[in-house]
């Protein structure tokens, strides 16, 4: 099977893995919002967004680094990688370790800190498993992640339905997160001993090119955290569970949401690093360019949907007492389509070895956004924490993309993003024209999704914005002219 088609079926599989996932993870939200209530919900979103900032800097930029690595033709895939894994084993440990401890000085509940000791253990896991993700992004055989991922969330929809069904409360649900991310963990490596035999590893030249690489991108993940993540923890700092709940809530359906782009960047990162390494630039301007419109085709109707249906997919999620979540929601989406854009322009830039000359554009960020949230967080609450997530997003995206131009010449074409944008008004239309009583029930809302989304695509096929080759580009076949654009061989 050629490169192209590899591409193609890999991506496919992991759409389907992804839309399987999402539709467990949203179930499972619905039904722990509903039994939590907002304040219980406040203190699951507290304690998952204390843990992650102390799992994201454990990170260190290993999991981009791990792609970029063992992507050389020259490179020693399983000493590579044993290396890399034992690294981060030590690094999250440690980090996750101290977490704990540092929540004693919090103004946390007992109960809070406690479920804080719980929850640590699930952070251990999907760190390892990032260093799993490099190499099957490389083997394009991200079928595994997709596979563990289903796994994982069909035994946490299942832990949160026990729950409820004998009222075993939040910690029962948090130790059913440990159990997934280790039965997630378990079958990914597995599957990794197909192409490696991963042991403890220390190699000093190793470590030292991991850590010359990766200090760019620690950095960077570091000043990204700050400004995705410092919202909800100066929200439970300064305000109600209650409030924390239901910024929390939308903030969920976001990061859900986000996971997609992540996805199809991990893949792409590798076709885009080959074809700068072996310099073959027209090719990484044809792959940039696709993945750029595909990320927008995606983007744009997510937040346009959003501004009349968010009230309403809130309330089907959580019921009415999460109603106000609606209009968080509706900012946030604005938000989330700044990621899938800015995630495609910051793989780039890691592709071309560029990750330290945009440091301080997430410094400028992070410290311009956390400013913002001290002023607006105690004045407007969940509300100006949204607008500022928007700015923060909206401020990194133009840095990146200036800093991508600078470093490659890449002049991005709008057309597709100004059809896009056409095909989405025609789909705002086309919800502004229903009844509104048709989608406050929960099978209204589901109908209307889908009919909003083949009219945004049949808008896209008629003018032209999308055609049968970019349909081909996610599926197997021989003649598809948009799976010969990955090509590594130039024409």
């Amino acid at each position: 099977m050629g490169l192209g088609a590899k591409i193609a079926q890999n991506t496919g599989i992991q759409i389907i893995g992804k839309i399987l996932a999402t539709v467990l993870g949203i179930a499972s939200v619905l039904l722990m919002t509903r039994y939590l209530d907002p304040a219980g919900f406040g203190a699951y979103t507290t304690i998952i967004t204390f843990l992650s900032f102390f799992a994201l800097i454990a990170d260190l930029g290993l999991t981009l680094v791990t792609v970029q690595m063992i992507s050389d033709p020259e490179a020693d895939e399983n000493k590579i990688l044993n290396n890399l894994f034992t690294f981060r084993l030590i690094s999250i440990l440690i980090l996750i370790g101290i977490a704990p401890l540092i929540a004693l000085f919090f103004p946390y509940s007992a109960n809070l800190k406690m479920g804080i000791l719980i929850t640590a253990l699930s952070f251990v896991f999907p760190a390892l498993n990032q260093i799993l993700v490099g190499l099957f992004q490389k083997k394009l055989t991200m079928n595994k992640v997709a596979l563990a991922e289903v796994i994982g969330r069909i035994i946490i929809l299942v832990g949160v339905i026990v729950a409820i069904k004998f009222n075993l409360g939040l910690n029962f649900i948090l130790w059913i997160l440990v159990i997934s991310a280790a039965i997630n963990f378990l079958i990914q490596f597995v599957a990794a001993r197909r192409f490696v035999k991963l042991k403890l590893a220390f190699d000093y030249e190793i470590w030292r090119r991991a850590l010359s690489k990766s200090w760019p991108l620690a950095l960077t993940i570091v000043f990204n955290l700050i400004y995705l993540k410092t919202d909800t923890l100066i929200l439970s700092l300064l305000k109600p569970q209650f409030e924390v709940g239901l910024y929390g809530a939308a903030y969920r359906v976001i990061d859900i949401l986000i996971t997609l782009p992540y996805m199809f960047s991990g893949i792409i990162l590798s076709i885009l690093t080959t074809n700068w390494l072996t310099k073959k630039y027209d090719n990484f301007r044809k792959v940039f360019q696709k993945s750029y419109d595909f990320m927008i085709i995606l983007a744009i109707p997510l937040t346009v949907g959003a501004q009349f249906l968010s009230t309403e997919i809130m309330t089907t999620i959580g019921g009415e007492k999460f109603a106000a979540a609606g209009p968080i929601l509706r900012i946030l989406t604005g938000a989330a389509s700044l990621i899938f854009i800015s995630c495609i322009l910051a793989h780039a830039i890691i592709a071309v070895d560029r990750a330290r000359r945009v440091i301080g554009a997430y410094a400028f960020t992070s410290v311009t956004a956390v400013i913002g949230y001290l002023y607006f967080i105690p004045k407007f609450s969940y509300i100006g924490a949204a607008w500022m997530t928007i700015y923060s997003e909206a401020i990194i995206t133009i840095l990146l993309a200036l800093a991508l131009y600078k470093h490659t010449k890449i002049r991005i074409n709008f057309k597709i993003t100004f059809k896009a944008l056409i095909a989405s008004g025609i789909m705002a239309l086309f919800i502004f024209c229903l009844p509104k009583n048709l989608y406050i029930q929960p099978l209204g809302l589901i109908l209307v999704l889908i009919s909003s989304t083949i009219v945004y695509t049949l808008t896209l096929l008629l003018i032209k914005a999308i055609n049968k080759e970019d349909i081909k580009m996610f599926m197997p076949g021989k003649n598809s002219t948009a799976i010969n654009d990955f090509n590594l061989e130039n024409k």
